[in-house]
């Protein structure tokens, strides 16, 4: 008995192990594959002279609803880009951690929740660019999920969400020159009504 018990613990142990490394990869190649696209977009872009910004979010215009899918994969500098790479893999993975099922549509709904608020309160003439919208979805999810859903990992999730990244809060504030705090505050709201729908 106890030889068999011992071979069914390591049996397990093993299973358990082949389970965390496949969960694992798949977050890998997720995010890798989306961040991947980033960069590919920037390198195109950059080599077209900017051609591709035109596709991103521009307010109250019919052909600027378009930028609600493609705005996330533009970025107009380099700087641009690693600012939002890095939030983006953090919060993303998280969301991945918490419940891997759950990462494409919170994307798609920080993704709807930031286009449209840029495309609403945007100004005139304005495009909207980059994934901080979808960034900020990621934080709304993360910082409400211990309030919607109640249980003691989506709790801690939350408080090491506000401990570690509770200060990009501040980037829905208006006012600030060349962020678009509209699709901030859009993607937020997303990422807070996706929490509620994923309880």
């Amino acid at each position: 008995m106890p030889r068999r018990s011992r071979t069914s613990l390591t049996d397990s142990a093993a299973r358990t192990t082949r389970q965390v490394t496949r969960s694992l990869r798949t977050q890998a190649v997720t995010l890798g594959t989306m961040l991947g696209a980033f960069w590919l977009t920037f390198a195109v872009n950059f080599l077209l002279g900017g051609a591709l910004t035109g596709f991103g979010i521009v307010p109250r215009t019919t052909d600027g609803l378009l930028g609600i899918l493609f705005a996330p994969f533009l970025h107009g500098t380099l700087n641009h880009l690693i600012a939002n790479t890095v939030p983006f893999a953090a919060l993303g993975w998280m969301v991945m951690w918490r419940d891997a099922r759950h990462f494409l549509p919170v994307t798609a709904f920080a993704m709807l929740g930031a286009g449209l608020m840029a495309w609403t309160l945007g100004a005139p003439g304005s495009v909207h660019i980059g994934a901080s919208g979808v960034v900020f979805g990621y934080l709304g999810f993360l910082l409400l999920a211990g309030v919607y859903a109640r249980s003691v990992m989506s709790i801690v999730l939350s408080i090491v969400t506000a401990v570690l990244w509770g200060g990009l809060v501040l980037g829905i504030a208006p006012g600030q020159a060349g962020i678009s705090w509209q699709a901030h505050l859009g993607g937020f709201l997303g990422g807070i009504l996706a929490a509620r729908r994923y309880r």
